[in-house]
Parts: structure tokens; C-alpha cells; sequence
């Protein structure tokens, strides 16, 4: 089975790039925007997966961060249904990538065993540890869990035959990426294993990470993964996506079909 893969850009944020690597780089002080995604998954079946749920208005407010539509919206607008959708996977419990948990009422969420046990465990006494996640979408992950929505991942996880799941560690200690079966290939939504693609080109960290020697071999996982064609591994905010992947008709480019060739290198 075959996937379309839509990346919905839902938010933006302004800033340069020291703030998008661990280490110095010589263009420091240069623009280097983020973009915020979730991405919708279509079986030729109708069947549709979510990967992530993006953040909310309030928590745009207080993180100062600019929604450009809220998640629900860019769903709507390509004929989805937050409503309907039966899965969604969470490839880490970050604000912006696990917030939204309750406009999706019949989804089962999937996320990896390790990812709950750090968002719940004792690195959260550290505030440097814990500034990434909001306590109130941890709490609706948890109240999903007593709920027996939540299926749990340990490691390796299939959500629907052509789309699995792989823990990579790094960015947080149960980030896992997600390869789907497309047309072109195998796909692999790298999430934030690598935020830009220059994370992995120039072997230079974004800043928020948990296990360092676990990002750097994500980096590589995630070309294996992809049988080793870098244009089938997809960074979580960079925005030149939007000048390599054909638009959904009508969305002005807010909406990105990843499973269709790039139309520029």
C-alpha cells in the first residue's frame, strides 16, 4: 500500500540561525525562519493518519510564536475531518508537535514507551528539561492513556501496513520518526531528529537535545531508513520545503505534497 503525504504548515517563527545550531556557524546572524507542520497521511483506501497536532492560540501567545491557521482549519481545508480521524501518531510530546490532543475525540494516539516515561518522569524537575513541553498536553496524553486510546510503541511499531514507526532518540529521549510507503519511495518524516535540513548537512545540532550521540545517529537512521536518498528524508520546520514540493491546489502553498517529486533540487 501507497500514502500520499501532505505537510500542512500551520505557524511560523522569526529567527536567525544561531538559534537553530548547538554549535557557532559562520552565518550566525543571518534570517533562518522556522515553519511548523503537521503532516496528513492518505491510504488509497480513504484511510487517513495524522502525524502530530501542532499547537494552539493560546500557546502560540505565550511562546510567542505566529499561527498562521489554526490545525483544525488546514485539515478542513484539504477535505479532512479532525473529527474523524482514527489515528495519530506522536513522534514527540514537545508543545508544538502534541498539542490540539482534543479536537481529535475518536483518535488512538500512538508514541513510543520511552516518550511518556520522560515527559513523566524525573528529568522534568529540571526546567531546562521540561521547557519544551506543556504540562496541560502531557496531562491529555495521560487522561488518553486511563482513557485505553493510547497505543504504546517499543522501539519498531506499524500504525497501518506502509507506515511504521522508528525510535531515534536525540531531541527527546522517545522521538521516533515515521517511514511511509509512497510512489517515489519510502518516505521518512524525520520530525525533529533533524529540524532543517543543514542540521544534518553540516553535522551541527539543533539546540534542545537530550542524548546528542543519539541525534547524530538518527541523522543517519533516518537515510537508511530512506534507502539512502537524502529527498526522501523530511526535516520538521524547514521552510524550504515550500520551494521544493508541489502544492495542494488551492492552498496557496500552505499545504505541500511530499509523496510527488520535488519540483526543484
Amino acid at each position: 500500500m501507497t500514502w500520499q503525504v501532505i505537510a500542512l504548515r500551520y505557524a511560523e517563527h522569526q529567527r536567525t540561525a544561531q538559534a537553530n545550531f548547538l554549535m557557532a556557524c559562520e552565518d550566525a546572524h543571518d534570517a533562518m525562519p522556522m515553519d511548523f507542520f503537521v503532516w496528513l497521511l492518505r491510504g488509497p483506501d480513504g484511510r487517513e493518519i495524522l502525524v502530530d497536532t501542532g499547537f494552539d492560540a493560546e500557546t502560540a501567545a505565550r511562546r510567542g510564536r505566529s499561527i498562521l491557521r489554526p490545525v483544525g482549519d488546514c485539515l478542513r481545508a484539504i477535505g479532512s475531518d479532525p473529527e474523524r480521524i482514527a489515528d495519530v501518531v506522536i513522534t514527540h510530546l514537545h508543545y508544538d508537535h502534541a498539542g490540539n490532543l482534543g479536537i481529535f475525540p475518536k483518535a488512538r494516539f500512538h508514541i513510543q514507551d520511552r516518550e511518556v516515561a520522560f515527559a513523566t518522569g524525573r528529568h522534568m524537575c529540571a526546567h531546562c528539561m521540561r521547557h519544551p513541553f506543556e504540562v496541560e498536553d502531557v496531562v491529555r496524553l495521560v487522561r488518553a492513556v486511563y482513557a485505553e486510546r493510547v497505543t504504546f510503541h517499543d522501539g519498531e511499531g506499524e500504525v497501518a501496513p506502509g507506515v511504521t514507526l522508528h525510535r531515534v532518540g536525540g531531541h527527546s529521549d522517545g522521538m521516533q520518526m515515521v517511514r511511509v510507503a509512497t510512489e517515489r519511495g519510502p518516505l521518512v518524516l524525520a520530525s525533529d531528529a533533524s529540524h532543517y535540513y543543514a542540521n544534518m548537512r553540516r553535522g551541527n545540532p539543533f539546540p534542545i537535545v537530550f542524548d546528542l550521540g543519539a541525534m547524530v545517529q538518527g541523522w543517519r537512521r533516518a537515510l537508511a531508513l530512506a534507502g539512502g536518498e537524502e529527498s526522501l528524508v523530511i526535516p520538521g520546520h524547514d521552510p524550504v520545503l515550500r520551494s521544493l514540493y508541489p502544492e495542494v491546489p488551492g492552498t496557496k502553498g500552505e499545504a505541500l505534497r511530499l509523496d510527488l517529486p520535488p519540483v526543484a533540487g
